[in-house]
């Protein structure tokens, strides 16, 4: 891996012998975890501007007519959050000189607030060819962080590390780009006419083109295009499904297009579920496009086979799928191998695979199953040599899950038939007899930790609770994807302390909280929260802790500060814990909120200082078996968080400005 400093340059063709689209990725560490960052590309001419508006890529236009370029949005990872972009470099108009990749902050926040700042490039198959590190952010609300560029017959890559102090308006207009910065949300409404509801009354379904033909690539004219690009976030709406619901008794069940029942055995789950996905993407463009884009496939026409048959040796294989994808010309190939369940990918499979990916001259071998990949490495180990031509990828069902509903429920689809086969497809895989539910099984070394952490016995040295810790670090991940995917919003894990390059720090970190205290912790940003949240399990206790804190509402006095939370926390569970911190004070009065229903003086201090804070603690129940079970960790850690979501985030509206009454007694 190439270590890239500040105006340095590299051949991006003699990093790598791969064919195909590079990746781009940007990440950040967010210590505060109140906010985020977005990703730009702008694609420049010879004389340093784009060609047209078209060529700037950004939220509000996440990708190239052409595919060229595409946003394939922010992903959690174990230390915060990560965008990547697609770049398909023979896909580039021959005019295009320049990709200038960037990245900007909301509002007034600054990139001197973020730490870790750095950008990495990987290969087709899925190889980190070069980073680049950013250590002098201060005041800036926009970074070009680097650019790609044609120098005779090759691509190279510069380090540019430039900041803005004028956000992404003054960065898209130093390039060409005409921009309306106006303040208000810009509006994008999806097409008037509603989903039906799966087992309602539907209309005849278009007629559907070949299976995954994109649309036409045919760029709009120029005088249909705005004349000015708003940098403002549009919102997007997303018709709703009609609720009619025709069943006599709550009994009946809706017909589904991809049922569960008649599920027999794990081999039939396997065999449903690719095909059910495989059918989906070849049938919705954006879906199949979101998925492959991962892989660093090509955009084009999708097709999709189940079950295909390779000679291999003196036998044969038969890979649970084969994803292809043509495009001018060329065909780009994948075998998917799937598991559901609790079942585990078996090395000599896999490997198989890989050899007749290699004799057939595929690109690319994907494992799809309910385990997630950490730090970008696949959970399966395989004879390297067998990767030398072949890339080996993985994709877990949660991760399928949050693509589903980010682009079901929240992007929306032009064509209902479409968004209707992505709810189907979201329902199956929600259904525990699918197989498809997701990390759930701490493993096999979780019975004797928990056991060594009840008993006082857990010393730093045990191999087994590097595996958990691994374990935990999985489930956070799958837990902010879940979340994400349920409110459309970015939700990741934060980490207090910088990069320590090395993800075993972080999990000796882990280890060393459960021999000393029994506890595993990790912070997530949940935008609108009021601040980050704390989660905290202790296997001692059998206890899992949710805790935020929230800034007080801007009142004159500490009592109706008090009652300005209370009102709001009428319905929440009588034994959260509420307790009122003043400025500089890491504690402060505490009680549970059924005490203070009647009694909100108990939260105003002794000495009656401003109460500047709220923190809000719900202890839940923790599970303590490994597996699937209601009693599982997994599922009472994804319980306690939902509760704490549901019943105290969602309910809670913070005081957007100081009122005048505060400003009064503080004047």
């Amino acid at each position: 891996m190439h270590q890239m400093t500040k105006g340095a340059n590299v051949d991006l063709f003699g990093l790598s012998t791969a064919t195909g689209p590079f990746t781009v990725a940007l990440s950040w560490i967010d210590p505060s975890g109140e906010g985020e960052a977005d990703v730009s590309v702008l694609l420049v001419d010879a004389g340093g501007k784009v060609g047209s508006d078209a060529d700037f890529v950004f939220y509000n236009q996440p990708a190239t007519v052409d595919e060229s370029v595409r946003l394939l949005g922010k992903t959690p990872t174990a230390v915060g959050s990560e965008d990547r972009i697609l770049v398909d470099l023979d896909a580039l108009r021959p005019a295009v000189e320049r990709v200038v990749i960037a990245a900007s902050r909301y509002a007034d926040a600054t990139f001197g607030a973020l730490d870790d700042l750095r950008l990495t490039i990987s290969d087709s198959a899925g190889e980190v060819l070069l980073t680049f590190d950013i250590k002098d952010a201060d005041t800036e609300t926009a970074f070009i962080f680097g650019e790609l560029y044609r120098r005779n017959d090759t691509w190279k890559f510069r380090a540019v590390g430039q900041g803005y102090t004028s956000g992404l308006a003054g960065l898209a207009t130093d390039f060409g780009i005409s921009v309306d910065d106006g303040d208000e949300e810009e509006g994008d409404q999806a097409p008037a006419r509603p989903t039906a509801a799966p087992g309602s009354a539907r209309p005849e379904p278009p007629a559907l083109a070949a299976a995954g033909q994109p649309a036409d690539p045919t760029p709009p004219k120029g005088d249909d295009r705005p004349k000015r690009v708003r940098t403002v976030r549009k919102k997007t709406t997303v018709p709703k499904a009609v609720k009619v619901n025709l069943a006599e008794n709550p009994s009946w069940q809706h017909a589904r297009l991809f049922p569960v029942t008649g599920l027999r055995n794990d081999q039939e789950r396997e065999v449903r579920a690719t095909a059910t996905l495989l059918a989906v993407m070849a049938q919705v463009p954006e879906f199949g496009r979101r998925l492959t884009a991962r892989f660093n496939a090509p955009a084009g026409t999708i097709q999709t086979f189940a079950e295909a048959s390779f000679g291999h040796g003196d036998g044969k294989v038969r890979p649970d799928g084969v994803l292809r994808v043509a495009r001018a010309g060329r065909i780009w190939t994948a075998l998917i191998e799937t598991k559901t369940g609790g079942n585990p990918l078996k090395a000599d499979q896999v490997e198989a695979y890989l050899k007749v990916a290699a004799k057939n001259g595929y690109e690319t071998v994907i494992t799809l199953s309910n385990d997630l990949a950490l730090d970008n490495e696949h959970p399966l180990k395989v004879d390297k040599r067998l990767l030398r031509k072949v890339a080996l990828r993985h994709l877990s069902w949660a991760e399928v899950a949050h693509e589903t509903e980010m682009l079901c429920v929240h992007d929306g689809v032009a064509n209902p038939v479409h968004a209707w086969l992505l709810s189907e497809l979201l329902h199956y895989m929600r259904q525990d007899s699918a197989g498809c539910q997701g990390f759930r099984d701490m493993g096999a070394a979780w019975v004797p930790v928990r056991n060594a952490v009840t008993a006082g016995t857990l010393r730093l040295g045990d191999r087994r609770a590097i595996q958990v810790a691994e374990s935990w670090e999985k489930l956070i991940r799958q837990l902010c994807l879940r979340l994400s995917g349920e409110t459309g919003l970015a939700i990741a894990p934060v980490l207090r302390k910088r990069r320590d390059g090395d993800a075993s720090v972080r999990r000796l970190q882990t280890v060393t909280s459960l021999v000393e205290s029994g506890r595993m912790s990790a912070e997530i940003r949940i935008p609108n929260a009021g601040g980050p949240v704390l989660l905290e399990a202790d296997l001692r206790t059998g206890q899992v802790e949710t805790t935020v804190e929230v800034p007080a509402a801007a009142r004159a006095r500490p009592l109706t500060r008090v009652q300005w939370l209370l009102r709001q926390l009428k319905d929440a569970p009588h034994e959260l814990r509420v307790e009122a911190l003043a400025p500089k004070h890491k504690t402060g009065p505490c009680d549970l909120l059924k005490n203070l229903v009647n009694e909100p003086g108990l939260l105003v201090p002794e000495d009656s200082s401003q109460i500047e804070t709220f923190r809000l603690t719900l202890a839940t129940g923790l599970g303590t078996k490994r597996g699937t079970e209601e009693a599982g960790f997994v599922r009472s850690i994804d319980t306690a968080v939902n509760r704490f979501h549901q019943q105290i985030l969602q309910v809670l509206k913070l005081d957007p400005a100081p009122t005048a009454e505060a400003k009064d007694a503080s004047g």
